[in-house]
Parts: C-alpha cells; sequence; structure tokens
C-alpha cells in the first residue's frame, strides 16, 4: 500500500486536449501568460516529488534550463524508452509498479503527477487524491487528451472553481474514494 498521495495539477482545453498530437503546447503558453496567479507556485510548494511522463519531460527540457522549477525535489520519469542516465535530476522508472515502490520506499507524502499517460496511470491505480484542472478558452480539435480508458467509474467531490484573468476556469476536484 502507498504512503503517498498524488495530485494532479493541469491545463486543457474547453475540448480536454493538454497538448496538440506533436506535443506543440502554443496555445497553453499564449493563453495561460493571461490567467494571473494560478496557485501553482503554492501547490507545488507543498509537494516533495514530481513525476512525468517522457514527453512531459522532453517538453519541458526545451524550455531550457530556466523552466526547471522543482529545485531539489526528487522528480521521477516513468518511460520504457529514456535511457536511465538521461538526466542527473531525474530518476527513470520503467513500470507504474516500480515506481511505486520507489516512491513508498522514498518516504514520498506529497506526488506531483504530471503529462497524460502519467495521470491515466495513476488514475488507474486509485493514487489520485486530487485533480486541479485550469480550462483554456479554446478549441483544438484534436491532440493528446487528459484522460483515457478507466477501470471503473471515479467520482468527484467538486472543491471549488475561479475564473481567472484571460478567462480561464480553474476546478478543484477531489477524489471519493
Amino acid at each position: 500500500m502507498s504512503t503517498f498521495v498524488a495530485s494532479v495539477f493541469i491545463g486543457t482545453s474547453v475540448d480536454g486536449f493538454i497538448a496538440r498530437q506533436d506535443g506543440d503546447i502554443d496555445w497553453l503558453n499564449e493563453h495561460g501568460e493571461k490567467a494571473g496567479d494560478t496557485g501553482y507556485d503554492a501547490f507545488l510548494a507543498g509537494v516533495d516529488t514530481i513525476v512525468l511522463g517522457r514527453a512531459t519531460f522532453e517538453k519541458l527540457l526545451s524550455f531550457g534550463p530556466a523552466a526547471w522549477t522543482y529545485g531539489d525535489r526528487h522528480v521521477a520519469v516513468l518511460s520504457t524508452t529514456l535511457p536511465d542516465d538521461a538526466d542527473p535530476r531525474v530518476t527513470v522508472h520503467r513500470s507504474m509498479d516500480a515506481l511505486t515502490e520507489t516512491l513508498t520506499a522514498r518516504g514520498a507524502r506529497h506526488v506531483y503527477a504530471d503529462g497524460g499517460q502519467v495521470v491515466q496511470s495513476f488514475l488507474r491505480a486509485g493514487l489520485v487524491g486530487r485533480i486541479t484542472l485550469t480550462t483554456v478558452p479554446v478549441l483544438i480539435g484534436t491532440g493528446i487528451p487528459l484522460f483515457g480508458a478507466l477501470v471503473s467509474d471515479l467520482s468527484l467531490t467538486h472543491e471549488s472553481t475561479q475564473v481567472l484573468g484571460g478567462g480561464l476556469v480553474q476546478t478543484v476536484y477531489t477524489i471519493e474514494r
């Protein structure tokens, strides 16, 4: 049994995509600048571990060194293709089971799950306790979806909704257990 809870803090288009099919998030960056304080910094301050998917990790690296806002927190990348020595700041895990085992052994308490496949894996494993979803007022038509197939329905409890700058809407849910 894991000793940690995972949270999702992510932006989507109104039609539910986190990126274009090729991974481009230009629409998110363009609109996101208008949002103002999204609460991300406060959220991140309460996180001790970050888990990224390979595509999210590689996208983050493409933004340059200033984009690495994780400080000395433990950062894990869940990937079957990324080399183990891809970056000295991360630990690469090949499976969800291995990742969960490592996070439990490390004493992780609050994990930030980021990236479409990672979020879906954490949801299927029953490890997500809270979802902060910021909806960007744009339809992109196709792309990488945030959510995917589940074993069963997950009931959510609405905590709050606020309108941010630029018409972005942020909603926080907890997952009922």
